[in-house]
C-alpha cells in the first residue's frame, strides 16, 4: 500500500483516458501536486470513448513509472474506470480526498459525457463516494496548450477541496481552446447528439470495413444556459452531474398512469 511522508496533505487520485504519456495528465498532476499528495494511475495506452467500461476477461497489471515529492505514478493495461478501482482497492492505504480525471485532449460537453472515458473515471469516483471532477480542453492536439486552462482547473480543484460535493455527484468541466477565456459558467448539459457517419472501405484482402466519423449537432442552439453556449462564448463550462440517472418526475407520473400492478397473491414491494 502507498504511504506519503506528509499525510496531512489532501490525497488526490488522478487518471485520464488519453494514457499515462499524455500532456494533459502531466499538467493536471502538477496542478494537483501544488495542493496535495498525488497518486496517478492511468492507462498505458489511450482509451478514449470507453465510457465506464471495465475489464473482466483479462488480467490487469500495474507498473510504477515515477516517484517524486508528493507524486507517485503507475500505469495499467486497464480502462480509466479500472484505474480508479485499482487505486482504491489495491494501492491506497486510505481513501483519497478527491478524484481528478483529465485533462482530456478534446471536448466532453453535452451528450459526450455518456461516451467519455474521462467522465467514466470521474463517475467511478463518485460511485465510491468521492468528490470527482473531469477536465477537458477543446483541443485534440497531442501538444495542446494547457496554460490558459490551468488557472481554472486550479480554482475548481480548490473549491472542491474546500467545500466538497454532494454524495453521488461529479463535475464535468470543459475549457475552450485559446487564451481569451472570460470565466466559469455553471450550466446544464446541452441537448445534442453526434451525427454518426460510417465511411466504408475495403482492406487488402477484399473485406469491407467501416470507419466511424461524423459531427456534433446542438439541438438547442438558442438556449443560453447550456455548456455548448458557454463554450461558444468563451467561458469554461461546469456541469454538475449525478450518478443516479432516475427520472423521478416520470416515476410519479407513471405510477398515476397505472404502470404499477399487483399480481394476485403477490405482495407489493
Amino acid at each position: 500500500m502507498i504511504t506519503f511522508a506528509e499525510n496531512h496533505r489532501p490525497l488526490i487520485l488522478v487518471t485520464n483516458d488519453d494514457g499515462i504519456d499524455a500532456k494533459g495528465i502531466r499538467v493536471l498532476a502538477e496542478i494537483a501536486r501544488e495542493m496535495g499528495n498525488v497518486l496517478v494511475v492511468a492507462s498505458e495506452a489511450p482509451h478514449s470513448a470507453m465510457s465506464h467500461a471495465i475489464t473482466v476477461r483479462e488480467p490487469l497489471y500495474l507498473t510504477k513509472t515515477c516517484q517524486d515529492d508528493h507524486l507517485i505514478m503507475y500505469k495499467s493495461n486497464g480502462t480509466p474506470a479500472d484505474c480508479v478501482k485499482l487505486a482504491l482497492h489495491n494501492l491506497l492505504e486510505r481513501r483519497p480526498d478527491m478524484v481528478l480525471s483529465g485533462i482530456n485532449h478534446g471536448t466532453n460537453s453535452s451528450s459526450s459525457v455518456h461516451y467519455s472515458g474521462t467522465l467514466g473515471a470521474a463517475r467511478e469516483g463518485a460511485i465510491n463516494g468521492l468528490p470527482s471532477v473531469g477536465f477537458s480542453v477543446l483541443d485534440f492536439s497531442a501538444d495542446a496548450d494547457f496554460s490558459a486552462a490551468a488557472p481554472f482547473c486550479r480554482h475548481i480543484i480548490g473549491q472542491v477541496i474546500e467545500q466538497g460535493l454532494p454524495a453521488g455527484t461529479f463535475l464535468n468541466v470543459n475549457i475552450p481552446k485559446g487564451n481569451e477565456l472570460k470565466g466559469i459558467k455553471v450550466c446544464r448539459q446541452a441537448q445534442g447528439k453526434w451525427m454518426e457517419e460510417f465511411v466504408e472501405h475495403q482492406d487488402p484482402r477484399g473485406r469491407n470495413y467501416f470507419w466511424l466519423t461524423g459531427y456534433f449537432q446542438n439541438l438547442e442552439p438558442q438556449a443560453t444556459d447550456t455548456d455548448e453556449y458557454a463554450l461558444g462564448h468563451g467561458f469554461v463550462s461546469l456541469v454538475p452531474c449525478k450518478v443516479d440517472i432516475s427520472d423521478k418526475d416520470l416515476m410519479e407520473s407513471m405510477k398515476s398512469q397505472g404502470y404499477e400492478m399487483n399480481v394476485k397473491g403477490v405482495q407489493t414491494l
